[in-house]
């Protein structure tokens, strides 16, 4: 695959639309059915196989779950290049932190898709949790992959830390749904609108909900209690990015991360975390967005700036 790979977005009227995620089953502490999907996946040791890509938000997170959680020695890992072409992800361990497929070694994310769904032609994304016993894929819905590595291993790990405390769920919840719709998908509405007034529709909502979480946050270190729940890790993958792309390739430019201090210091915080540091890799994100989005970035160059300091 070369350099001039080319990822286009799915745009309705002008907006971004996201896809809805195809697999949807859930790992539980003995293979009980979650909330969706069908039963028959139970927790266990090396059973597991989290596909991601450094660059994407959506795949920070469950890194940072299975570091959290302390589940690095129970699921494997593989990490995409960074460069999305019109086939989505593939494997290729000559660009540093990437690796090659190891259960198979398929060279294309979709040709794993297909090992779970023959006919599979929904749209390829990361992460993606596979099933090595049953052979096929538990789910690649972000947010429900971090609800399982949440609790469904407690029980080998020993780690029964939990971001998704019953008596906090609500509100836990409620700072969710404005964060992914304004935030965490706001800054994708921003960049891959093609029409002005989507982008300003979008870029507003984004940046009131910032301002609004800057507010917030005073007197306070996470939003919600005075615990690091779900809520905040979801926020974090946004904010790392928010001024090394966000900012200039997304047009998300009204003001940038530094100029809030308290979701700035809030982002330091969770950064500082162990385990979290090594979950962010800023050659794959500027690379990935500044090169596989040529439809906003026809040229390809990736900035050198800006300079960041999180630790």
């Amino acid at each position: 695959m070369t350099d001039q790979t080319t990822f286009v977005p799915r745009v309705e009227e002008g907006a971004f639309v996201r896809a809805v995620s195809d697999f949807r089953h859930w790992v539980t502490p003995d293979g009980a059915a979650g909330p969706s999907g069908e039963g028959g996946f139970a927790a266990a040791s090396g059973r597991y196989h989290l596909y991601v890509s450094y660059a994407c938000p959506w795949a920070n997170r469950t890194l940072m779950y299975r570091s959290l959680k302390q589940l690095d020695a129970h699921i494997g890992v593989s990490v995409v290049h960074p460069l999305m072409g019109p086939d989505s992800w593939h494997f290729d361990d000559s660009y540093p932190g990437a690796t090659r497929e190891p259960l198979f070694g398929d060279r294309m994310m979709v040709d794993v898709y297909r090992r779970a769904a023959a006919h599979f032609d929904g749209v390829v994304t990361v992460p993606a949790l596979w099933d090595c016993e049953r052979g096929t894929l538990v789910s690649n819905e972000s947010s429900e992959i971090i609800r399982m590595f949440n609790s469904a291993f407690d029980g080998i790990t020993g780690n029964t830390v939990d971001f998704y405390p019953a008596p906090l769920r609500d509100e836990i919840d409620t700072w969710n749904a404005r964060i992914y719709d304004t935030v965490n998908n706001g800054v994708y509405r921003c960049g891959f609108a093609t029409t002005q007034a989507a982008y300003e529709t979008a870029l507003t909502a984004l940046f009131d909900t910032l301002d609004v979480l800057e507010q917030h946050l005073e007197g306070r270190e996470y939003l919600v209690g005075d615990q690091l729940t779900e809520a905040d890790l979801r926020l974090f993958p946004t904010l790392i990015r928010f001024d090394a792309v966000y900012v200039g390739h997304f047009k998300c430019n009204l003001r940038r991360l530094i100029d809030y201090p308290r979701l700035q210091a809030h982002t330091e915080r969770i950064y500082r975390l162990p385990g979290v540091a090594e979950t962010v890799r800023f050659d794959h994100i500027k690379d990935h967005y500044y090169r596989s989005h040529l439809s906003i970035n026809p040229t390809g160059i990736v900035p050198v700036g800006p300079v960041l300091t999180f630790d």
